[in-house]
């Protein structure tokens, strides 16, 4: 195990020279997040809400079409949590900045306002920061996708085959050693 522990430290250390926050983001939910600002987010406050309305300037959406938009723009590096993203929707929606344009059942579909569209005008400068950014993380991410998803189907093998009782030392030995080879491939790659 001592493999897993070292290279966690020199990805750490790594990731803190281009500008990310690998302790927080290997262990917080969210993903990637960026390195400075207040507590190491890679949204600042107030930036989500600020991309949030660019987004629905740019079309009526809803909730989760706002959440996987994000995503797609950053290669899946950083996903904010629908527990985000909804109190944001109620809160622009409160400062008259976004309106719900149709309620089919628990879908809400959200529009900018003209309230929310000056609302942008006035902050052009730091909304075309903020999309630079995320141009920036997410270019050159293609890759993240396809890695998150195959290490989600690792981790859902491995809940899988440890719900089904105990395993022999045998067994033990076999898993970890295809781990082993697996992050000694990674590492080589």
């Amino acid at each position: 195990m001592r493999i897993f522990g070292h290279h966690h430290h020199r990805f750490a250390r790594q990731g803190q020279e281009h500008g990310h926050d690998y302790e927080r983001s290997h262990h917080g939910r969210g993903g990637l997040r960026r390195g400075g600002g207040r507590g190491g987010r890679f949204f600042d406050q107030g930036d989500l809400r600020l991309v949030i309305l660019a987004l629905l300037a740019q079309q009526p959406r809803h909730g989760y079409e706002i959440i996987k938009e994000i995503e797609d723009r950053l290669g899946g590096a950083y996903v904010p949590s629908p527990g985000v993203v909804y109190p944001t929707l109620t809160l622009l929606e409160e400062l008259g900045y976004a309106s719900l344009t149709q309620d089919v059942g628990p879908k809400k579909l959200y529009a900018a306002t003209p309230e929310g569209l000056a609302h942008l005008e006035q902050n052009k400068a730091a909304v075309d920061a903020l999309f630079a950014r995320i141009d920036q993380a997410g270019s050159g991410r293609d890759f993240a996708p396809r890695i998150m998803r195959a290490m989600g189907n690792v981790k859902l093998a491995l809940r899988l085959r440890l719900s089904q009782g105990p395993l022999t030392s045998e067994q033990v030995d076999k898993i970890a050693a295809a781990l082993d080879a697996a992050a000694l491939e990674i590492e080589r790659s």
